[in-house]
């Protein structure tokens, strides 16, 4: 199995964006992702998460969706809502609510929090970005209807020259997509992750099923290694103390890639200082020496990138 080389030679200038590229292996790939894959299985809730940075974010945020790392540069997708959806009394052509209006964002900043780029994403109804992922070679941006069981465009960006390339379309609210390997299929989660999809590079759907799980709803999934991925995510409970309040519960999850069923699950119980738990919706996951790294934007419009690491303790 090939090492992850790191290359971080000449910068690359698209503009005003510079950055190093991880070639030929996005993170978490091979041997990289095969370790986080073991580390992530010694870890129980009983494992402490301790914060190492906050990053303020140089910029207007609206509602962050997914997030991911390319070289020294992050990218987040966003959904900037301009009319919220509004549910119908009685369902209209099968849907459950009005289509609301908005603009779908990538944004692109640095380890500073600065804005370096912003690639919208979408067309009309057709304006919210989900959890996104990096192959190697391009990172991968779902972008649908706000509301289920509706449309869907699947993009690539080129992290080079930031041009975002729509590769097709499909009759779903897709969520959530990552590539399985470089040059593998698509892996997706539909609205609440309720339903697993597999599509091929042309949109043709391989495989469809349910998702046998109920702990959480995924937002953001990541590879880890050849044969697995993990995903984050967010029920919200009811309290019994009020009638309208809602607890956040959080968690991370490992799948199976290939039969697409939970391998291990744990909760995360950090909150942001919005009050939001922090796997609500962007998680990237980096492998460290000792354990694993965890980047998250839970926050709306003023957000913070919040940094955890935790050690994984050998069985």
């Amino acid at each position: 199995m090939k090492k992850v080389i790191f290359a971080i030679a000449a910068a690359l200038t698209i503009g005003t964006v510079s950055t190093a590229f991880a070639y030929p292996d996005a993170f978490n790939s091979g041997k990289e992702g095969k370790e986080m894959a073991g580390k992530f299985q010694q870890l129980s809730r009983d494992n402490v998460w301790e914060q190492t940075e906050k990053v303020d974010l140089q910029f207007k945020t609206y509602h962050p969706q997914g997030m991911t790392k390319v070289g020294d540069l992050y990218y987040m997708s966003s959904v900037e809502i301009i009319e919220k959806p509004v549910k119908y009394d009685q369902p209209h052509d099968g849907y459950d609510r009005s289509p609301g209006k908005g603009i779908g964002h990538l944004f692109v900043f640095n380890k500073e929090g600065k804005l370096l780029k912003d690639i919208k994403l979408g067309e009309g109804s057709i304006y919210h970005p989900g959890g996104i992922a990096y192959d190697g070679e391009s990172i991968w941006v779902p972008a649908a209807e706000y509301r289920p069981n509706s449309k869907s465009i699947i993009y690539k960006v080129d992290p080079q020259t930031m041009k975002s390339e729509e590769v097709f379309r499909t009759n779903d609210h897709i969520g959530g997509v990552l590539r399985d390997g470089k040059h593998g299929n698509l892996k997706a989660v539909s609205w609440g992750s309720r339903t697993f999809y597999e599509f091929n590079e042309k949109g043709k759907v391989l495989r469809k099923s349910t998702n046998p799980s109920h702990f959480i709803d995924y937002q953001d999934c990541e590879s880890a290694g050849k044969e697995s991925m993990i995903c984050s995510g967010i029920t919200e409970l009811p309290q019994q103390s009020s009638s309208t309040a809602k607890y956040e519960l959080g968690g991370l999850a490992l799948l199976d890639m290939k039969k697409m069923n939970m391998v291990h699950e744990l909760p995360i119980t950090l909150f942001s200082p919005q009050g939001h738990v922090v796997t609500r919706d962007p998680v990237f996951l980096e492998n460290t020496k000792l354990g694993i790294k965890m980047y998250a934007v839970p926050d709306d419009d003023q957000s913070s990138m919040l940094v955890y690491e935790t050690k994984a303790t050998k069985k």
